[in-house]
């Protein structure tokens, strides 16, 4: 277990938010899709063959430097390159500056930078649902499952899964275009986040006291497309009381999802500013169990 590089990345993450301010070298995960757009610019085809060549090739790559940088036997530099992976601060500061103008039209403009749905018509209510649902859903992706595969393989192991969710999140799409395209990647993504996931939507629970979203997330959970996503949105709308999803339009096409949670359907700024009040106890307790890992 890598307790050390996992403690020093985390609090670089919450401080630093990914080193934004370095400007002479690119964000690894920048570097990861420049790639994959340069791959589609030149190799694609509407084939499963076409996006595991795409997979594989990009898993190779960031190996052999991940695994190169991993050679450095140096605490702090393993912490900062793990820091890289994490995006806990810039989840955080992205969802609450959603939520921070009381301009219709400029929350339409911030959440578009987050979702992929549509929303150009998105009334306030809907624009707070999906801020706490790409909250739920991202905590998972860019905090609990990047750390979990630092913790366990360290830096190579965190780089891979950033590889595979970035590749998810550009072609990972079930569309006309991506379908073939993007299923490899989109399985692998599912079978990395299956115990990434479900930490989460437990942590989610229990950090929020919620014994109702410990026994309850499974069931709403289960009814997302996918059987990752759907458990922390589903944990994190029983444990503040309100209900997710519902017909939500995606590339001009209305798409009846289920609904995740049973609480109240008008959602306002407070209820996003209280599941972003769970950062602070998740950095506590985060930083707690990782010191303990480190000392005992």
């Amino acid at each position: 277990m890598y307790y050390e590089v996992a403690l020093i990345a985390y609090i670089l993450d919450r401080v630093f938010r990914e080193f934004e301010e370095l400007k002479f070298f690119k964000h690894p995960i920048i570097l990861m899709g420049n790639y994959i757009s340069w791959f589609q610019k030149y190799f694609y085809k509407d084939s499963i063959f076409r996006g595991v060549l795409l997979t594989s090739s990009l898993l190779f790559m960031v190996f052999i430097v991940s695994y190169l940088l991993s050679l450095f036997d140096n605490i702090l530099v393993q912490g900062f390159l793990a820091s890289f992976t994490l995006s806990s601060k810039l989840l955080y500061d992205s969802v609450k500056d959603v939520v921070s103008s009381d301009d219709i039209n400029i929350k339409r403009e911030k959440i578009s930078m987050l979702v992929s749905r549509d929303t150009k018509e998105l009334s306030d209510s809907d624009i707070n649902k999906a801020a706490i649902e790409t909250y739920g859903e991202n905590l998972s992706d860019g905090v609990i499952a990047p750390l979990f595969y630092l913790l366990c393989f360290g830096i190579v192991g965190a780089f891979i899964y950033k590889a595979v969710n970035t590749l998810d999140s550009m072609v990972g799409y079930r569309n006309e275009k991506y379908e073939k395209f993007g299923k490899f990647s989109a399985r692998l993504d599912d079978v990395l986040n299956f115990i990434p996931a479900r930490i989460t939507a437990i942590l989610i629970s229990i950090l929020f006291f919620s014994l109702k979203a410990l026994f309850e997330f499974k069931k709403y959970g289960k009814k997302h497309d996918s059987f990752n996503a759907g458990l922390p949105i589903s944990a994190l709308a029983l444990a503040i009381n309100v209900k997710l999803g519902g017909p939500t339009s995606y590339f001009g096409k209305l798409k009846n999802k289920p609904y995740f949670g049973d609480g109240k359907e008008i959602i306002e700024k407070d209820d996003v500013l209280k599941a972003l009040s769970l950062r602070n106890r998740l950095d506590i307790f985060i930083i707690i169990v990782l010191s303990l890992g480190v000392f005992i």
